[in-house]
């Protein structure tokens, strides 16, 4: 689950910045492939591995419950 964490985080940090210091000039870096397609997937793929994490079944883990024969 950190790790799907971590990788939100780093999804987001890609997805900040392109602001512009005079709010009277328009910047074009908004609207660049980082922003627009490379951050949502990168937090999708965060998202995705925390399902994984939190829905999977690891070996080494004990199943408390259930017998095993």
């Amino acid at each position: 689950m950190i790790a799907g964490l971590l990788v939100m985080v780093a999804g987001y940090v890609l997805l900040s910045g392109g602001g512009s210091s005079d709010p009277a000039v328009f910047n074009y870096a908004m609207f660049d492939f980082r922003r627009l397609v490379a951050a949502p997937l990168v937090i999708v793929a965060g998202l995705v591995v925390m399902v994984v994490g939190i829905m999977g079944k690891f070996d080494g883990q004990s199943n408390q419950g259930e017998d095993k024969k």
